[in-house]
């Protein structure tokens, strides 16, 4: 699978938005509440709704979480918007046809019932695709039943953070693992300096240095997404015609190890996973930039609002440093000036 374009009208913070996408990377920045998070979400949505027991508007509900479940209050809340509309496109690598998934629905829709299109279509394309959201906040430390207890209604966490505990727990591994895959894995373990191993009778994750096994509790938070990401290359969820989506790959990350976090990153697009990610970080995105090779493809959208008040725009732009709409860069312009014009 690979996602083709987006198309958003009425929703949350969109009031109207096409977005086209290569095979590469795809890096969202903007300022907080500009729907960056919303939108890797409402794809990856529509990933996972390649499953014959996953619905397109249900999935939306349960990752966003709106309250009761419903999907009408995912509708923007401009005045006189009472409908929205979200169309995804992807293309089936095999074949090379493209199919559309779609939803539509408005502040009346009941639970998550919208009206969907194409989702028999999307299921026969693109059924054996993987796909993972990794979110801002590291979570592996907290699986423990924490799927069983999320669907008692003991606790709320959306699915991406519940997904992204099974992919962690379960091999789809087909064969021996692939030279490519085993020297990512040992780029990843220069920064863990380990391995993560899972304890299914305990239900509980370790950092495994050398022959000592370490609570993942008391793991360092950038280590643990590191860790997480290791594993998920490991167990087969980060093969080629996979999608990755990752929320702030930069938080709780040491600064020294963006520049191999970028690189890891490249190295998965050139393996045929297309990738999805938003940031605040300005080395981060610099680092992609610089680290790209004329084969890589990588693009990014800068997401704003502007004077007309009609809802968040988008900007795109395959170099990073281009984008006329950029606060990440704006903002460490500002700090050399403030810099310079102390030491004046």
């Amino acid at each position: 699978m690979k996602i083709k374009t987006i198309k958003i009208e009425n929703f949350t913070v969109f009031s109207e938005l096409t977005l086209k996408f290569g095979r590469g990377i795809h890096v969202f920045i903007g300022e907080n509440a500009t729907g960056k998070t919303h939108l890797m979400k409402l794809l990856y949505a529509a990933c996972r709704s390649n499953r014959v027991d996953v619905g397109f508007g249900e999935k939306i509900v349960r990752t966003m979480m709106p309250d009761g479940f419903q999907l009408g209050r995912l509708v923007s809340r401009n005045a006189g918007n009472q409908r929205s509309y979200v169309r995804v496109s992807a293309v089936d690598d095999a074949v090379g046809a493209e199919h559309t998934l779609s939803v539509a629905f408005d502040r009346k829709t009941k639970k998550w019932e919208g009206e969907i299109r194409g989702k028999e279509g999307w299921e026969n394309a693109f059924s054996k695709d993987t796909s993972v959201f990794i979110p801002a906040k590291e979570i592996l430390s907290d699986s423990y039943n924490l799927p069983a207890a999320t669907s008692m209604g003991n606790v709320r966490f959306d699915d991406t953070y519940i997904d992204v505990i099974h992919a962690a727990k379960i091999n789809i591994t087909e064969g021996k693992p692939s030279e490519n895959r085993n020297v990512m894995l040992r780029q990843i373990e220069k920064i863990t300096n380990g391995q993560i191993v899972y304890n299914a009778e305990k239900d509980e994750f370790y950092l495994k240095q050398g022959n000592v096994r370490q609570e993942f509790q008391l793991v360092a938070e950038g280590i643990k997404k590191m860790g997480l990401l290791w594993i998920l290359a490991k167990n087969g969820t980060l093969e080629p015609g996979s999608v990755l989506f990752w929320d702030e790959p930069e938080a709780n990350i040491n600064p020294s190890n963006l520049s191999a976090v970028a690189e890891l990153l490249l190295e998965l697009q050139r393996n045929g996973v297309q990738i999805f990610l938003s940031t605040h970080n300005y080395f981060l995105a610099k680092y992609i930039d610089i680290r790209k090779t004329s084969l890589d493809e990588v693009c990014y959208y800068s997401l704003f609002r502007d004077s007309d008040g009609d809802g968040v725009h988008c900007e795109s732009c395959d170099e990073f440093t281009l984008l006329e709409n950029n606060p990440i860069t704006k903002t460490f312009l500002q700090i050399y000036r403030d810099e310079i014009g102390v030491k004046l």
